[in-house]
């Protein structure tokens, strides 16, 4: 069973239902694995509680500058 996973910040019930949709369908057009076998978890975590390379998200997104 295909399984994909989505580490996230805060997102609308609309943006989980087409990220959901849209991972699905694209993933099937690759695999040709029929979309009842797909899974789609999506992860919310509060920024302060996941950090990548030694700083939390909240920290990383206070000095990140475009």
């Amino acid at each position: 069973m295909p399984y994909i996973s989505i580490e996230s910040g805060r997102l609308s019930a609309e943006q989980k239902k087409e990220l959901i949709e849209r991972l699905t369908k694209t993933a099937l057009g690759i695999t040709n694995i029929p979309e009842q076998f797909f899974t789609v978890t999506i992860k919310e975590l509060p920024d302060e509680n996941f950090g990548i390379g030694g700083k939390s998200i909240d920290e990383i997104k206070r000095y990140y500058k475009p």
